[in-house]
């Protein structure tokens, strides 16, 4: 018999789910703000009141004297090498985990999540050597590497997780109909998984364009900088014009969200399927 919930009890679900939605999208509304202020009038009145008159023209000389376009071309260049590549290599090793039986996967599985505990900031000055002797910094290939190297351990959490949800007849029906390890893989894992292979999609894109660390740190030349780094243009030694950094920021989130909507109808599930297995 189906149990029917409480009118007040959805009310209050209902209004409770409002309050978070709201204090998530303020800060959001105040970057929305500053952005359509003046300079004088950001100064002369509360961050949080409604801009005096809209400067919709902060977003046009944002893009122009902040170069967004290249910091963007960038960025986006990082991104489509990285998550696909990084998503390839963890779907292999969670495919392996999982489906090919050997001695000590377990212990391997563990020795990946160790990677998930090490600070980043514990890692900068390794790293920084390792890649001065390989002549990589400044360079495409060394940053991505790094990307690469933080990225899997989640990744291998992400796809693992949902390939166990996947069941074991279907290896043997693959294998009755002739199909080896790698075409399991590529005709029959990775279709079934792509739920979570665009959940994982949607996360590394949005934490490889938003990160800021390690591009401030190995890429210092301003023609090769990312859109997070690029946005410090907007600071002075003594000052910095808010209006168009946050104008700046409001541009560099449409790839993000744009990203989002094209994968969402797989969201639910592939996260819902990743944490279940």
């Amino acid at each position: 018999m189906e149990q029917r919930v409480h009118p007040v009890s959805k009310a209050l679900k209902y209004a409770l789910i409002a309050v978070l939605a709201a204090i998530f999208l303020l800060p959001v509304l105040f970057i929305a703000f500053t952005a359509l202020k003046s300079s004088s009038d950001l100064l002369t009145r509360p961050f949080y009141m409604f801009p005096e008159k809209l400067q919709w023209h902060n977003f046009v000389q944002a893009w122009e004297q902040g170069r967004m376009s290249m910091y963007m071309k960038n960025t986006a260049f990082i991104a489509l090498i990285k998550v696909p590549l990084g998503i390839l290599i963890e779907a292999l090793a969670a495919f392996a985990l999982t489906r090919l039986a050997f001695k000590g996967s377990e212990w391997l599985f563990a020795l990946f999540l160790i990677g998930m505990m090490v600070p980043m900031q514990a890692t900068l000055v390794p790293l920084n050597m390792i890649l001065n002797k390989l002549g990589l910094v400044d360079t495409y290939p060394g940053i991505i590497l790094i990307y690469l190297g933080f990225g899997i351990p989640f990744g291998i959490l992400i796809l693992r997780g949902f390939f166990r949800t996947i069941p074991k007849e279907i290896d043997e029906a693959a294998l009755i109909d002739g199909c080896g390890v790698m075409g399991k893989f590529f005709k029959i894992i990775i279709p079934l998984s792509m739920p979570a292979i665009a959940t994982l999609f949607i996360f590394d894109f949005m934490a490889t364009w938003n990160e800021f660390l390690l591009a401030q740190i190995f890429i210092t030349k301003d023609s090769m900088r990312t859109i997070t780094t690029g946005l410090l243009a907007f600071r002075g030694q003594y000052s910095a014009n808010y209006p168009l950094m946050n104008a700046g920021v409001l541009i560099s989130v449409v790839p993000v969200l744009i990203v989002y909507v094209a994968f969402q109808k797989y969201f639910v599930s592939g996260l819902a399927g990743s944490v279940k297995g």
